[in-house]
């Protein structure tokens, strides 16, 4: 004889239909205002979208064209030139001022800051390097190391063996890094740091010995270790 099986209960239904019910009332009363957030969200998605397409991608491309002469200059060590403009085209200082948000006017801050340093203002390469930051995984630490140069020139070593300190630590690689570690090495052997300055010539002679850098770097260790 075959027991008659009893369906199992649904756990909680009670529960499921108020809190469906509650979310009904919920829309029901308060549909007006989420039309209006959901329209204000996409017309703002809309708005977004068409200043980088109608306003922020024009601006790059009109400060990419802007820049071109005046990176030539740079190039060719005119560097007044470069930052001032020569009356027909612009120089650096002019794309910072009518591009300063797009790629083009952010490079531009670098190239004001080395001009100014070849230039010999110290102070105004500091103001701009400073105001300088970059993905480029060369450009970020050349910008750390040149802000450490200016430093330096300005009689600033404690600053400026930081800087090239973090510049030779930043994206390690064998262009940039066993420059900074030997600028920093010998910052610390005018500072009387012999200790930090024998680490920052090991730390090129064992991880960076191809570079140029590398290949000399004997000599000033063993400068070093005879004193």
């Amino acid at each position: 004889m075959s027991k008659e099986k009893t369906p199992k209960p649904i756990e909680n239904l009670v529960e499921v239909e108020h809190a469906l019910t509650t979310a009904e009332r919920f829309f029901e009363t308060n549909s007006k205002i989420i039309t209006i957030i959901f329209g204000v969200a996409v017309a703002i998605a809309l708005l977004l979208l068409a200043t980088h397409r109608f306003y922020s991608l024009p601006r790059e491309a009109k400060a990419k064209e802007q820049i071109f002469v005046a990176e030539q200059y740079f190039e060719k060590d005119s560097f007044n030139l470069a930052i001032n403009g020569d009356g027909n085209y612009p120089g650096f200082l002019d794309i910072i001022a009518d591009y300063g948000g797009t790629k083009a006017g952010k490079l531009a801050r670098y190239y004001t800051g080395i001009s100014n340093l070849h230039l010999g203002n110290y102070q105004e390469a500091i103001n701009y390097l400073e105001d300088f930051s970059s993905d480029d995984l060369l450009l970020s630490p050349v910008a750390l190391g040149a802000t450490g140069d200016a430093y330096c020139e300005l009689g600033n070593k404690e600053k400026a063996v930081k800087l090239y300190m973090e510049a030779a630590e930043l994206n390690p690689n064998n262009f940039t890094s066993p420059v900074y570690f030997l600028k920093a090495g010998i910052i610390y052997e005018a500072l009387g740091n012999k200790e930090k300055a024998l680490s920052a010539y090991t730390i090129i002679k064992e991880k960076y010995s191809e570079s140029s850098e590398g290949r000399t770097i004997d000599k000033y260790i063993a400068r070093l270790t005879a004193n």
